[in-house]
């Protein structure tokens, strides 16, 4: 969704319209405010919201409060509302929307700027040839130090490997040693893969922000740089 001013007396009579019109099978006046929706939100509580009262806001054209709740970003997204819902009402997917309404700088600053990093290269902003450089400093300290695993591999760049492992981006930067425990499962399971160079990182932060632009551009350089080596699955660690 592209970024916009948000005038709230305009939306007042919009906001449902919207997510009618965004989200398949909407089901806004299907609620029966059962509660069990509630019962299962690891959110429930936080900020003085719960899904009950998030789509009853909605459904009664509160427009304003929930423009303003910060609660979105308490929602993990999980989708447990929907699947205790007996109307089968993914509230998730209004939180989602919601979340791409807010103009950028009204965003969690941390949040947006991980997304906004990850644009660029990875979210946490270290150079790629680093992360190169911490993948072999830690796989020659493996080898020396654990001589059962001397012939452990961590290919970088590898064309035509089976698989394809991309990485939080935070494990090279801060605990570099959580890789390997991955890389020791998949050499013993005799797995043909291959790290990237580039475009290595495995979270997507673009998603959380509720930005589909965003979203979509971190996606699709992850795809591309997949399908230029030329492999054929692609792990995602996150």
């Amino acid at each position: 969704m592209q970024e916009q001013n948000l005038d709230l007396k305009k939306l007042r009579t919009r906001l449902k319209r919207h997510m009618e019109e965004a989200v398949p099978d909407a089901r806004i006046d299907y609620c029966l405010t059962c509660g069990m929706c509630v019962s299962g939100c690891p959110a429930s509580g936080i900020e003085d919201m719960d899904p009950r009262k998030f789509l009853r806001l909605l459904a009664l054209g509160q427009d304003e409060a929930l423009l303003k709740t910060d609660w979105i970003y308490s929602c993990t997204m999980c989708q447990r509302c929907e699947y205790a819902c007996p109307m089968k009402i993914n509230v998730g997917r209004f939180v989602y929307e919601l979340r791409g309404m807010r103009p950028r700088d009204e965003r969690p600053r941390n949040l947006q700027r991980s997304c906004d990093l990850q644009r660029e290269s990875n979210s946490t902003g270290i150079p790629n040839e680093d992360f190169v450089w911490v993948v072999n400093d830690v796989l020659e300290e493996v080898i020396q130090e654990e001589p059962e695993w001397a012939d452990l591999k961590a290919p970088m760049d590898k064309k035509g490997a089976e698989f394809y492992l991309n990485q939080n981006a935070k494990e090279p930067t801060v605990e570099p040693e959580e890789m390997v425990p991955l890389w020791k499962i998949l050499h013993a399971a005799g797995a043909d893969w291959t790290y990237s160079s580039k475009w290595w990182d495995g979270a997507n932060y673009c998603l959380f922000t509720g930005d589909a632009e965003d979203w979509e551009k971190t996606v699709r350089n992850q795809a591309e740089t997949v399908d230029a080596l030329g492999v054929r699955y692609y792990i995602n660690t996150e």
